[in-house]
């Protein structure tokens, strides 16, 4: 029942912000005008008013309604009737009293006022309204007797003001009007009393004296001024004769050092009752010598934080906007160096009514129904009493459409005439609450109120939101359509809301144009065209970027912009945040800023803000001014890492994190990292927690209960994060009850008679606190009123027994640990298991639409026989048979799957000429149900396979012999066989197409008067009478006459010239190896011996031919023999006369060759290192080459 109220209610709250609510939102003036409604109590004077008794009274009452309400008054319960008093006025159109007191006693006109509004439509009524005058009465005369005290005891300087209203502001000051001085020594009591915890000879004076403030008449009283002597030991042996006579002597104690006593309040505890909602203030006043000081705790708990503040020197506990949760014990602890001091004062919490939830504005048309709720809560809790009209409502008129449960009033069947004002009343011991609504029946068509031919421009990328405020009763039903009214939009990328507002999540370009919005309900129909415009959004293609410039150089940052064309952009650019200097120097143009002649003052951060009417986009930049003087080359490194991790301004959910930033190493940091480890759940795991901007260097952490916290910072700028700081000290914060319940909450079946609850664990983090369980909750929707619920721990899912087959159950999952029950959890909707669907589809029947395609035709089955989430339906058929008694029998079963609740499919791939079977199944999350009786259908002809094989036999000079197999799938009656054929040369050039056609018996056939030695290809295939089948190709020559192949011989298969080819080769190979050792190994190269004169020797140039070098020599004697070889070992003797060009290279043979074979150096004389003529051969090493395999070829 609780549930079907709640849904009433957000149902009419949806409904009235559609109509606009009378007492927050007002209807368009249009739309009032000739609107009959019941009057609302728009302003009325407090509930406690309190006068200025030397100004006219004025009790305000304003209401509205359709016809203007009337107004009258009770006083004290009975008529007040205006007209007979002539002090009193009513204001026009209104209910305020204005009473004139000029002359008369503003006594006589206290009391308990109430107003009254009333029209055709029903009656409001005002709060009672408790009329006082403000009371400042004089002080009592009295004398007030010197006090004489001793240095060092307590005192106590009472004010005693006299009674008020409201009570007076008391504070203490001088003769001169100077407020007094006070300390933790010296205090005010929140009675108004200056208490001394010890006194000096400094208080001395004849002036201390009292005032109180009254405020509402702005007059202030003052008590006689008290005199205060304070003697120390000396004065007091020297004085006290004198002074015993003529006044009380008040100690004869020396001025020792005590323990700490309370002043106030007096023994070890006592109690202290409050009002939600009221302002807490617990005072402990301390005596001793040095003075105490004072602190506070909570016994049970800890203090709110937000609300508690302390005063007068910690010596008053401060809590506003007190809660229940402020109920306990505090304790207050006076301490100095000789001891400590308790007091226990238990806080009591009670309330006065407050509202839960208001009653609403019902807008009802006729034969609809609705509910009226009003619920208050307080201590103890109200009691709730309905009127209608301002009569109880158990005496006003019975109405068959009204009945009321409690703080509900439900209305169904309501009628024409039946408009009313309700008035509900929650009450106890501490106060009451009046609450005025209306239920307003009306007949309306539909209106719509948003302007016509509005504009919405959004930028694409972001949601859009198109408004379609009506009003109408019964309540128009709202729908929207795109251009054309083709369909309506409803669904992605639309969405609906229940004011009639057109959502679009992600708006695009295709999403502009115009949209209409009808209102529609049973009386009429009423629509409005508006316009959505989806921009380009602003983008900065290119970023200004980190400059590093001289002093006195210019620097340019550039900004390019790209933005919707139909936008109006502006450029702005600012300086660390601020305004651009006022100087010349700074030259903005559309897409740059320069500066010109750099000083060291322009260093900083420039952005560049490009702003149009619907969005912006900016992008930002360092400058950094060196000196002019050359300087090193600028090293760029990771920063180090922050020092002096410090945590303050600490809180239970909250603290504050400052550091020390290390060397920025000549790059900027411009973001910090700050990671938390938990050595309670995760010891020695590091956490990213926030990311702060390089210019901070403070952070405010907001960190969960249960969490032993140590926090660390990484700097980071343009190379990389710093190593990590030094980890902070431990922070502990206190446990509490969850702040949340597990996510991803489901239900489900595994099997047909459970029910699966499951959820995601929470981790440490999330618990809060120790003791984490889960409070597993649900019942059968729209079934159970009820919750059944268990208590679980270190599980993620509970399974429930015994449940009907897939029946819908609302599920929730709420945390709860050692601190309290989390908050409450949303409720999700979830099935018990499925079973096997109980029936197979109906009336199934098939249509053959091809010979590879048939489609099947089914009867879903009844929702309630398939027992589950319904998938789909599967069709299993295979193939019976071929229609052709040559071909073998297929029985090979498929399935085809067709989701959702689909009625027919097709069956594609069939096989031509063949009979099928099949038959159709349903199926859900839990397997298939029975299968439907099979059905058989067969399919027509097809064209045929390709034939089983071509072979080509017995060939000859002039013809071919062909076999062949009919097709394995004949796919109908065979009616014969195509052979086409063409000759093929030697270069593939095909010849003409000579075509054959073949009976259906036949299985070879014989073609001659072919040409001899020709290559023939063959193109085979079979037909039905649906056509020709795929061909299959094969190739075959026929053979060539002997006597012409004795003639001609094939010359590459001759010996002689496979010889002489390898020969050839061979020769080559050689070759080009000696060429290649020639010219990169530097081998020896006879020279001619040196002339006695040293005359420079003439140098040949290389032979082209052979790849050797020229040779020097006085005759042609000295030439080497072409035909001479080497010895064996490889190397190569020499005669006297045989130089090497080493031997003229100096000390190594400096001397090199160019890439093209040049010799590049100079002779330089014999080495002394030169072999004598005994013919030793050179220091140089051998050449590689086999010489004894060249010379075989020379």
């Amino acid at each position: 029942m609780e549930r079907t109220r709640a849904r009433a209610t957000v149902f009419l709250m949806l409904f009235l912000g559609n109509l606009g609510n009378a007492l927050e939102v007002p209807l368009d003036p249009k739309v009032l005008e000739g609107l009959p409604q019941p009057p609302t109590i728009t302003h009325q004077s407090p509930k406690d008013y309190i006068i200025d008794p030397r100004e006219n009274i004025v009790i305000h009452c304003d209401a509205k309604g359709k016809p203007h309400p009337s107004f009258s008054w009770t006083r004290n319960g009975t008529h007040f009737d205006i007209d007979q008093d002539p002090k009193v006025t009513m204001r026009p159109h209104s209910g305020t009293l204005v009473v004139d007191i000029s002359g008369e006693k503003v006594e006589s006109y206290e009391g308990v006022y109430q107003c009254t509004a009333r029209n055709e439509h029903g009656t409001a009524v005002s709060n009672n309204i408790v009329i006082r005058q403000s009371r400042s009465p004089l002080w009592s005369k009295e004398r007030n007797e010197p006090i004489i005290v001793q240095e060092g005891v307590s005192l106590v300087l009472q004010c005693r003001p006299p009674a008020g209203l409201p009570p007076p502001i008391i504070f203490w000051m001088d003769i001169n009007f100077q407020r007094l001085p006070q300390s933790s020594r010296v205090s005010q009591a929140l009675n108004g009393d200056l208490h001394f915890s010890n006194v000096l000879t400094e208080d001395s004076r004849n002036d201390y004296i009292c005032y109180a403030r009254f405020p509402h008449t702005q007059t202030i009283q003052q008590k006689q001024p008290i005199t205060v002597t304070v003697l120390n030991l000396d004065a007091i042996n020297e004085t006290v004769a004198a002074l015993y006579n003529e006044t009380d002597f008040l100690s004869d104690g020396s001025a020792e050092e005590r323990r700490p006593t309370f002043l106030i309040p007096s023994g070890s505890s006592s109690s202290k009752m409050v009002l939600r909602g009221q302002v807490l203030e617990l005072e402990c006043i301390a005596e001793g010598l040095p003075t105490p000081e004072v602190s506070w705790s909570k016994v049970s708990g800890e203090f709110p934080a937000k609300r508690t503040s302390f005063l007068h020197f910690q010596k008053t506990l401060r809590i506003v906007d007190v809660s229940e949760a402020d109920a306990g014990e505090y304790r207050c602890t006076a301490r100095n160096r000789l001891a400590s001091v308790h007091h226990t004062i238990r806080v009591t919490v009670k309330a006065a009514p407050y509202w839960i939830s208001t009653p609403r504005n019902l807008v009802l048309a006729p034969r609809e129904r609705g509910n009226m709720i009003c619920r208050a809560s307080g201590t103890p809790k109200p009691t709730i009493t309905w009127a209608m009209n301002g009569i109880p409502i158990e005496n006003s008129p019975k109405d068959p459409s009204r009945k009321v449960e409690g703080d509900t009033i439900i209305f169904e069947e309501v009628q024409t005439g039946s408009s009313a004002v309700y008035q509900c009343n929650a009450s106890n011991e501490y106060g009451y609450l009046l609450s005025n609504a209306f239920v307003n029946v009306l007949s309306e068509t539909p209106r719509v109120l948003t302007p016509a031919n509005k504009v919405y421009q959004v930028i694409r990328n972001t949601h859009a939101l198109l408004d379609c405020s009506s009003f109408g009763s019964p309540i128009p039903k709202i729908t929207w359509f795109k251009d054309s009214r083709s369909s309506t939009l409803d669904g992605d990328p639309y969405v609906l809301h229940e004011n009639g507002t057109l959502e679009i999540h992600v708006a695009q370009a295709v999403n502009s144009g115009k949209y209409t919005c009808v209102a529609r309900n049973s009386l009429g129909i009423s629509e409005n065209h508006v316009y959505l415009e989806v921009k380009e959004p602003t983008r900065i293609l290119k970023q200004p970027e980190y400059k590093v410039v001289q002093s006195n150089m210019n620097v340019v940052f550039e900004c390019k912009v790209k933005h919707d064309p139909s936008l109006i952009p502006t450029m702005t650019w600012v300086k660390d945040n601020g305004e651009l200097p006022d100087d010349e120097r700074f030259l903005v143009d559309s897409d740059s800023l320069t500066i010109t002649d750099v000083t060291e003052d322009d260093a900083g951060t420039y952005t560049c803000i490009m702003t149009t009417t619907l969005d912006q986009d900016s992008a930002s930049a360092e400058l950094t001014v060196v000196e002019a003087a050359p300087t090193p080359a600028i090293v760029y490194e990771q920063p180090d890492p922050p020092t002096d991790l410090e945590l303050t301004d600490q809180k239970p959910r909250s603290v504050q994190l400052t550091w020390i930033p290390g060397d920025e190493h000549n790059s900027p940091i411009y973001m910090f990292l700050i990671q938390y480890a938990d050595s309670l759940h995760h010891h020695g795991h590091w956490h990213n927690l926030t990311l702060v901007p390089g210019s901070k260097t403070t952070a405010h952490l907001k960190l969960s209960p249960y969490v032993h916290y140590a926090f660390r910072v990484l700097a980071l700028n343009a190379v990389g994060f710093s190593n990590p700081s030094l980890p902070s000290r431990m922070y502990k914060t206190n446990p509490s009850a969850p702040d949340e319940n597990p996510s991803g909450v489901d239900g489900f079946g595994t099997e047909h008679d459970n029910l699966v609850i499951s959820w995601k664990p929470m981790s440490g983090h999330q618990a809060n606190g120790p003791g984490l369980q889960y409070k597993v909750m649900w019942r059968q929707k729209d079934v159970d009123k009820e919750w059944t619920s268990v208590t679980v721990a270190n599980v993620s899912k509970f399974m429930v027994s015994g449940t009907p087959t897939f029946t819908p159950y609302e599920v929730q999952v709420q945390a709860i640990n050692d601190y309290g029950i989390g908050p409450e959890p949303a409720v999700v909707t979830g099935h018990s298991g499925e079973d096997l669907p109980m029936q197979a589809p109906d009336n199934v029947q098939v249509l053959v639409l091809n010979s590879s395609l048939a489609e099947v035709h089914w009867e879903p089955v009844p929702p309630k026989t398939v027992r589950g989430r319904l998938k789909g339906y599967k069709v299993y058929y295979w193939r019976e048979r071929s229609l052709h008694k040559h071909n073998p029998h297929h029985v090979e079963q498929q399935v085809l799957t067709f989701s959702g609740n689909k009625s027919h499919g097709m069956l594609p791939g069939l096989q031509p000429y063949s009979l099928y079977l099949f038959n159709v199944r349903v199926f859900n999350g839990k397997g298939e149900g029975p299968a439907s009786s099979n059905q058989q259908f067969e399919t027509p002809e097809g064209v045929p396979g390709r034939p089983s094989f071509l072979r080509i036999t017995k060939p000859s000079l002039d013809s071919l012999t062909l076999e062949w197999g009919p097709p394995y799938d004949r796919n109908g009656r065979l009616t014969g066989y195509t052979l086409k054929y063409q000759t093929v040369n030697i270069s593939n050039v095909l010849g003409p197409v000579e075509e054959l056609a073949l009976p259906a018996n036949e299985t070879t056939v014989t073609l001659f008067n072919l040409k001899y030695s020709t290559r023939y290809k063959f193109y085979f295939n079979a037909k039905t009478g649906q056509g020709a089948g795929p061909v299959v190709t094969e190739e075959a020559a026929t053979i060539m006459d002997e006597a012409m192949a004795a003639r001609q011989v094939d010359i590459a298969t001759q010996g002689w010239f496979i010889c002489l080819m390898c020969a050839i080769a061979l020769l080559i190979l050689v070759l080009l190896i000696i060429c290649f050792i020639q010219r990169n190994k530097g081998g020896k190269y006879p020279v001619k011996e040196k002339e006695d004169a040293h005359t420079d020797p003439e140098f040949q140039p290389m032979k082209e031919d052979d790849c050797t070098f020229g040779e020097y020599s006085d005759t042609e004697d000295h030439k080497p023999l072409k035909g001479s070889r080497t010895p064996s070992n490889g190397t190569v003797h020499r005669d006297n006369s045989d130089d090497s060009l080493v031997d003229y290279g100096g000390d190594g043979g400096d001397g090199q060759f160019n890439e093209d074979g040049s010799f590049i150096g100079q002779y330089s004389g014999k080495s002394s290192a030169r072999d004598t003529a005994g013919g030793h051969e050179s220091s140089e090493a051998p050449s590689p080459v086999n010489t004894s395999a060249m010379n075989s070829f020379v």
